[in-house]
């Protein structure tokens, strides 16, 4: 039998339109009827009800707690937005969003709420889409009922019968692209009696995203149906883009607060390892459930599509990392955040000086520093690009900005931020004949790894460098050599990406 022939990119597209279609059929069967029945007509006791509006929130934060002791008809308002939005540093892509953020609106109700629903998809959008809230009982969470075109706005009506935190998401096929795209969120359902109090109420949703560039690669990316078959996401995020919860952006608390964040896995795929480093959860309801609350955890899981209360109090000040503890996933693909607290020490729990710090990489306060001076020279060169065809300086403090958060991202633990690395064990890069005598070799180095015995400012070492190239783009080599040919009392020109490229070329 001859091999098949390989199927066209046209062949692919026709394939997968085609198992869209048939996965929409699927679940239309499923969604029960979606015909209109017009206007619920309510009993007396529930129209006497009284009437008000919810009160939505943009992560991650939380509405404020109800503090009514009967229920009430509530009315949500929640839009549909296809938006561009910042992913990472340099990188953009088109989210698909309720109420304009990723995650959505936080939708606080109670138990015994009969809910008037609306989901209005704006008439910007491209395409239609739905809403499946797990909280809702009845025929795909509410997505039969809203199903709805762009410039139109569906209506149905729940109760809400059951207490607990619930996630929602887009329901329209292919299910997975419009979560990846940002889709999901998450709605509590406060029990009667109400949430016990705490001093600051958090909300972080995980989601992973699955983009047809590399991880970094700037520009306007779009959606890898390809990628998201096999689960291999490009990037894992907090709260919809890399740094979404750090420096400046971080929550806060402090000292003798109690902090509870509500948490959610939106996916499409993956389960989170939920933790936060240099904390102890001294209440968890695992999975959200209201019967049970685990206590004094540590990591608590979270499957996709789920969800999980975590409280805590913030015995002394400092920075606390949030993270999936699948941590490649946090230090490599984003999944990171940071609660600063702040107040008096406590040096009997904490001493403060017997312990090395996190190791954050890129999304330290140095990462921070370089980025905002990055941005910074953005601007000027696109001033500059008006008035002065000059810019090569510029351009090439553009690359040192990036170039130096790679580093603290991937090189910083063995050659240290001063560039000196470790005696005996890793090569200097301050000062280095080696490296600085062949621009060639340094970027062959980066790409394809080095081991053996290497001789540099006479001292011969003998270790491993690992390879590159799988990890990071042609314009991230760029910038991070030009990093380093540059720091430390070290002068080069700039490297460019076509460099690297020629270079990554020749060696396969």
């Amino acid at each position: 039998m001859k091999n098949p022939r390989p199927l066209t990119a046209l062949a692919v597209a026709s394939l997968a339109l085609a198992a869209a279609l048939a996965t929409t059929v699927v679940l239309r069967a499923s969604e029960g009827p979606s015909d209109l029945k017009g206007p619920v007509v309510l009993p007396p006791a529930a129209a006497a009800m009284p009437v008000e509006q919810a009160i939505l929130t943009a992560p991650p934060f939380v509405p404020p707690p109800i503090k009514r002791k009967f229920a009430a008809r509530v009315v949500v308002n929640l839009e549909v937005r296809e938006v561009v939005q910042k992913l990472a540093d340099g990188v953009e892509y088109t989210f698909w969003t309720y109420g304009g953020s990723v995650p959505g609106s936080f939708i606080r109700i109670r138990a015994g709420d009969i809910v008037e629903f609306h989901l209005n998809n704006h008439p910007s959008s491209k395409l239609p889409h739905n809403i499946d809230l797990h909280a809702v009982t009845g025929p795909g969470g509410g997505a039969a009922s809203t199903f709805t075109a762009p410039g139109h706005s569906s209506q149905f009506t729940f109760k809400a019968l059951n207490p607990g935190l619930y996630v929602y998401h887009c329901a329209t096929a292919p299910v997975p692209m419009h979560i990846g795209n940002g889709m999901y969120g998450l709605i509590l359902v406060e029990p009667e009696e109400g949430m016990p109090a705490v001093d600051r109420e958090y909300y972080v949703m995980q989601g992973d995203i699955y983009t047809t560039g590399k991880y970094g690669e700037e520009g306007l990316q779009s959606f890898d149906l390809a990628k998201a078959i096999d689960e291999r996401p490009t990037y894992i995020v907090f709260n919809g883009s890399v740094g979404s919860l750090v420096g400046d952006k971080a929550i806060t608390a402090k000292t003798g607060e109690t902090v509870r964040i509500y948490f959610g896995v939106g996916g499409p795929n993956l389960t989170s390892s939920f933790h936060v480093i240099g904390e102890i959860f001294d209440k968890v309801w695992p999975e959200s459930g209201t019967k049970f609350v685990q206590e004094n955890v540590q990591t608590t899981l979270v499957p996709s599509g789920g969800s999980t209360i975590v409280e805590f109090k913030a015995d002394v000040p400092g920075t606390f990392i949030l993270v999936d503890h699948s941590l490649t996933r946090a230090f490599n693909k984003g999944a990171l955040g940071m609660l600063k607290v702040s107040g008096s020490e406590d040096r009997i729990i904490y001493s403060g000086k017997e312990i090395d710090s996190v190791y954050l990489g890129a999304q330290s306060d140095e990462g921070s520093e370089a980025a905002k001076r990055e941005a910074e020279l953005k601007s000027r060169i696109a001033a500059e690009i008006k008035n002065n065809p000059a810019i090569a300086g510029l351009s090439k403090e553009a690359q040192i900005e990036k170039g130096s958060r790679v580093y603290l991202g991937l090189c910083f633990a063995c050659h240290q931020p001063d560039g000196k690395g470790l005696p005996m064990a890793f090569p200097p890069l301050a000062g280095s004949d080696y490296m600085l005598a062949d621009r060639d070799r340094a970027i062959r180095t980066v790409l394809k790894g080095l081991s053996g015995p290497v001789t540099v400012n006479g001292t011969t070492l003998n270790s491993v460098m690992p390879p590159q190239e799988a990890i990071l783009t042609d314009g991230q080599i760029a910038d991070v050599l030009t990093y380093v040919f540059n720091a430390w009392g070290n002068q080069g020109d700039a490297f460019t990406a076509d460099h690297v490229k020629a270079i990554r070329n020749e060696t396969h």
